[in-house]
């Protein structure tokens, strides 16, 4: 059985359900994505849904316990987060419609109660392609007012040159915010703020205040380069902007669950702010320099991060012609 992990999670390559991706979206992965990723999205890409669910049905879901009653589920798209106990099944995004029922599984595992809400920490299909069959089933979805926006229309990721159709209205956000909301279930309090024009205009940070645990969605790629998605709304300032509050709030003992990546540390989302932040400035400087995108990849502005960062989702070039997209725009 074949599963696809980089330490140890499986990498989530997609953004949207894969049975509305563009074949067109092939030729374009090659140059920004790793060879894995680029490897998990050809998969994807072939067509007829026999092919897809082949490639699903290789997924495995593995579960971390982090608290009492939070736990992590790590699959086939971004990391869930949970929270079983006495009161409600809670859980933090979703992955895909058809890696549903082996995470519904892992939950039965967890906990025998069904799931009462999902949280959506943005709208990204590999984070919200379960909410068709979570909301059928009677959970109840909740995330920023931009992500039911971004949701209920046609959306554009510029980074794949791709399109992406409108949510059915079961899969949609019943209970949207603007800056905040909190959850007060299983003898803990579950606050989740928004942080703005982070990975996304629609980002949602989930703060586990008794367990201590924070879950951060996209806007923390635990050891890889991130993505971010510029046409949605996301810039770098809003990312790192994101982790310096998250810092603000953790201690040593704080565990942090990235959208993609392994459970990691206050340290550990330090170091990837600081590389974000390094990256990023020497990029805008460029760009305001006038320099084009074959000048700034040549003058290598990420070369003491790549060998560290540089072997997830999206390979160096990919992530500094990212920065430059954003800056440009």
């Amino acid at each position: 059985m074949t599963t696809y992990y980089l330490h140890p999670i499986p990498l989530s390559c997609d953004f949207r359900d894969n049975s509305r991706m563009p074949i067109s979206l092939e030729t374009q992965m090659s140059r920004y994505l790793s060879p894995i990723c680029s490897i998990f999205m050809a998969f994807l890409l072939l067509p007829g849904t026999a092919h897809a669910q082949q490639n699903f049905d290789k997924v495995e879901i593995k579960t971390e316990k982090l608290s009492p009653t939070t736990y992590v589920l790590f699959g086939a798209g971004g990391n869930i987060g949970v929270s079983a106990g006495e009161d409600a099944l809670f859980i933090i995004d979703d992955q895909y419609a058809p890696v549903n029922p082996k995470i519904l599984a892992a939950l039965k595992q967890i906990s025998d109660k069904p799931v009462k809400f999902v949280l959506n920490t943005h709208w990204h299909g590999d984070h919200t392609g379960g909410n068709e069959i979570m909301g059928k089933a009677g959970g109840l979805i909740v995330a920023h007012d931009n992500v039911r926006k971004r949701m209920s229309a046609e959306q554009f990721i510029a980074l794949f040159k791709s399109k992406v159709a409108p949510s059915p209205k079961v899969a949609l956000p019943v209970v949207t915010f603007s800056t905040d909301v909190t959850f007060h279930l299983n003898g803990d309090e579950v606050y989740g703020f928004h942080v703005p024009n982070a990975h996304t205009d629609g980002d949602t940070v989930v703060h586990f205040r008794k367990s201590n645990v924070i879950h951060m969605g996209d806007t923390f790629f635990s050891g890889m380069y991130p993505f971010i998605d510029g046409s949605s709304g996301g810039s770098p300032e809003g990312v790192i902007a994101a982790a310096d509050r998250v810092l603000a709030i953790a201690d040593d003992n704080t565990k942090i669950i990235p959208g993609h990546g392994p459970v990691s540390n206050k340290a550990d989302l330090k170091n990837y702010r600081d590389m974000l932040a390094a990256v990023s400035v020497r990029v805008k400087a460029l760009v305001r320099e006038g320099k084009k995108v074959e000048e700034i990849l040549a003058a290598n502005p990420s070369a003491q991060f790549d060998e560290k960062w540089g072997k997830g989702f999206i390979n160096p070039r990919g992530f500094i012609e990212m920065l430059v997209a954003i800056y440009s725009s």
